[in-house]
């Protein structure tokens, strides 16, 4: 124990991240040894991000950037600590795992934090003091640890979800060491510790996503706590590991049988979550993997919007969709009737018998009291109804999205969506639901999605794409601030973005029309922030059909009134050249056209000459490519130029004859002709062209030339660094010195 240390890395508490460790080591303690040790490198990462619309914790801006770094803990709980670690390295086969990985960050009150890690498969909890508003505090007391079993999983990489109400805890996870117990758990409070029982007919090897408190009415006996999960599918039949998305529900209130479920959640029933796009004689694509879970808030507590992602299971097709659902429709699921097999040899179909009252999966209350039959709680459920929901726990109809469809649907795209927030915003023709997803290439699309007039069918529209973090780096959190802002937490760190950025879709009233952005609108001279109370009578904005025609009736539509700056563009014959032109609408659509002497004529695209998302590229050039580019960007009858691009192509036998000669010059050792090829050039280029030309040598040059001055520095300060040596050796007299003994040091 003695030899068991931690990492700089374990010695400080990021919140956001989310990596904590309860026992670290001082600086000057003989613990902190270099010779065995066992190093933690973290691969799990779990940012926690609490916006500041969270009443429950009052100062929230110190707890973005302050890290733990000097905390006294005692010896006693960091041997402790130490103990869960060998033991857990001797047993696993993956000691990067074994370590205090934070799991569960919750707001306890208004002054403290409920912490929960996995504690080397040994989890553990803590609470941590963040003070009153206008206090900077940040402090644990590492004596008060409790037992986290139950509260957390004892694996880091193992899912699971979690809420807190109410002074309880509500968990779906993987309770045992082995992973393989998979339980709805409610722990502190008052009332006594709950769990699932264990049947695959409640659950079967659940994946949980999220968790949330939902009230039914203004009756609190009646709040229920829905967990969204996939698991293995029973009623699949013959589809052996078919995997559907739950929604499942407890009450809060839910404190088990009297004979029957003691200490087990006697009010559970599940339901199916249907994601799919309709296809043609009947059969949908679906979407059965689930992704995240997101509640978009309304006014009415009792009924919010439930955003999920969902993701395909496919080996052959690879897609992702955004469903919505209504509060409305998952209670008429939970209403409706139950799904029932009667034996092994039959089929799953409507359990058409007699139910038992009160209806299995509702709560105690006002509600299902009758005259002569009152329920204090679910202790004093008859027998029946506690059999029933046991043997019962499936609803029969499943849950479909609002309009029966996705919002959004990506195929065959090169990254995954993860995650997803969603902000409702006021604009001029009505309220849009903005959507934020998180890919696993560190980008954030913000994307809405309108109707396609009085069809059916959605139009997506992705507003912007933004690159939060480098490619490696997964957004594992976003949170929505009141601030107009959007917190992206990874690996990386957490970055702040902005949830409009109304400056960068130009500086015309089409182009700022054209964005359809729900934030945005034209004020008359730019476009700004829209602001639902403003007074100002000059404001544009058509979510809808981004129509500058009617918008901008007092703005040059031909886009031809301001034209963008020339610029040329060098490239050599038989080598390939790109032409840069990005729109700035993804909805837009690039024409490119040359022009030779006066006529202009659209491009003609081969496999030679393609076009990208980023320009035009040349994949060989050839001397009659010269000419005038023109990159025209089209949308809803809105033509605008982009760039004008003049492309110089330069004969590759005339550069290879003057790279020949110089290079026979050099040989000849005529420094004076070692620069004619040169001059050569600029003859075929021109004289006019000459500026851009020495702009263009100047960046191509100018890292290889600070190249060569670094090298030669390093090469003169080594000289003279040996040079001095060579003399201290000569004036001590010491040619043959015994080198130091260093192993006092290695301690």
């Amino acid at each position: 124990i003695s030899h068991c240390v931690f990492t700089k890395a374990q010695r400080g508490l990021s919140v956001i991240i989310g990596v904590l460790v309860y026992a670290t080591v001082p600086q000057n303690s003989r613990l902190a040894s270099k010779r065995n040790t066992i190093q933690a490198h973290f691969s799990h990462w779990h940012p926690f991000i609490f916006g500041s619309f969270d009443p429950r914790v009052r100062k929230l801006q110190h707890i973005f950037h302050n890290t733990w770094k000097h905390t006294s803990l005692s010896y006693k709980v960091f041997i402790s600590m130490c103990v869960c670690v060998c033991v857990c390295v001797c047993v696993r086969i993956l000691q990067t795992e074994c370590a205090n990985f934070v799991r569960l960050l919750q707001p306890f009150n208004r002054t403290h934090l409920l912490a929960c890690g996995t504690g080397a498969f040994q989890p553990m909890c803590a609470y941590v003091y963040v003070g009153h508003r206008g206090e900077h505090a940040f402090s644990m007391d590492p004596v008060n640890v409790e037992n986290g079993r139950g509260k957390v999983p004892h694996d880091p990489s193992l899912p699971f979800a979690s809420t807190f109400s109410g002074g309880e805890l509500y968990t779906g996870l993987t309770a045992d060491f082995l992973g393989r117990d998979s339980v709805i758990f409610r722990s502190m409070g008052g009332r006594s510790t709950m769990r699932i029982e264990t049947d695959q007919k409640l659950l079967h090897d659940p994946k949980f996503v999220a968790a949330h408190l939902i009230p039914d009415n203004d009756d609190r006996d009646n709040d229920k706590v829905y967990f969204f999960f996939t698991e293995k599918a029973m009623e699949a039949g013959d589809r052996e590991g078919a995997i559907h998305t739950r929604v499942g529900r407890v009450c809060a209130n839910d404190v088990g049988g009297q004979r029957v479920l003691v200490n087990k959640w006697s009010t559970f029933i599940k339901a199916r979550l249907v994601c799919s796009v309709p296809g043609p004689h009947g059969i949908d694509t679906h979407f059965n993997q689930l992704e995240d879970v997101f509640l978009l808030r309304t006014k009415d507590e009792r009924n919010p919007d439930v955003y999920a992602i969902f993701s395909t299971i496919s080996n052959v097709f690879q897609g992702f969709a955004v469903c919505v659902y209504r509060m409305a429709d998952i209670r008429e699921a939970f209403n409706g009737p139950f799904a029932h097999k009667e034996s092994p040899d039959y089929q799953w179909g409507v359990y058409e018998g007699r139910v038992p009252y009160p209806r299995p999966g509702v709560c105690p209350s006002k509600i299902t009291n009758q005259p002569g039959r009152e329920f204090g709680s679910t202790k004093d459920f008859p027998d029946s109804v506690l059999q029933f929901a046991r043997s019962h726990p499936l609803m029969w109809r499943p849950v479909h999205p609002a309009l029966r469809q996705p919002v959004l649907v990506k195929a065959n795209i090169p990254y995954r969506l993860k995650q997803i927030v969603v902000d409702r915003v006021e604009a001029e023709d009505g309220q849009y639901d903005v959507m934020f997803i998180g890919t696993d290439v560190g980008t954030v699309l913000k994307v809405i999605s309108l109707h396609s007039g009085n069809s059916l069918e959605m139009e997506e529209i992705t507003l912007e794409e933004l690159q939060v973090f480098k490619v490696g780096f997964t957004p594992s959190r976003l949170s929505l601030c009141v601030c107009q802002a959007l917190y992206v937490g990874s690996p990386a760190g957490v970055a702040q973005v902005k949830l409009h950025r109304c400056e960068t879709y130009g500086k015309a009233c089409a182009e700022c029309c054209l964005a359809r952005d729900p934030y945005c609108a034209w004020d008359g001279s730019s476009c700004a922030r829209y602001l639902p109370n403003s007074k100002r009578r000059y404001r544009r904005q058509d979510i809808r059909h981004g129509n500058p025609v009617l918008q901008c009736v007092d703005q040059n539509l031909s886009g031809e009134s301001v034209q963008p700056a020339d610029r040329v563009v060098y490239g050599t014959e038989n080598n390939s050249t790109f032409l840069e032109c990005v729109p700035r609408s993804p909805q837009a659509t690039v024409t490119w056209l040359v022009q030779r002497d006066d006529r202009k004529e659209e491009v003609k695209l081969d496999d030679r000459v393609m076009r990208t998302e980023q320009g035009l590229l040349f994949r060989r050039l050839f001397r009659q490519d010269e000419g005038v580019y023109i990159c025209r960007s089209r949308e809803h009858g809105f033509t605008q130029t982009l760039a004008r691009l003049t492309l110089d192509v330069l004969q590759g036998e005339t550069l290879g004859e003057l790279l020949a000669r110089d290079d026979a010059g050099l040989r000849g050792g005529s420094a004076g002709q070692s620069r004619s090829w040169f001059k050569d050039i600029m003859q075929l280029i021109g004289p006019s062209n000459l500026p851009h030309v020495e702009e263009y040598c100047e960046r191509m040059w100018c890292n290889d030339k600070l190249r060569r001055k670094h090298k030669s520095m390093l090469e003169k300060y080594r000289q003279a660094r040996e040079s001095a040596a060579r003399a201290r050796s000569k004036s001590s007299g010491e040619r043959n010195r015994t080198p130091r003994d260093l192993s006092q040091w290695e301690e």
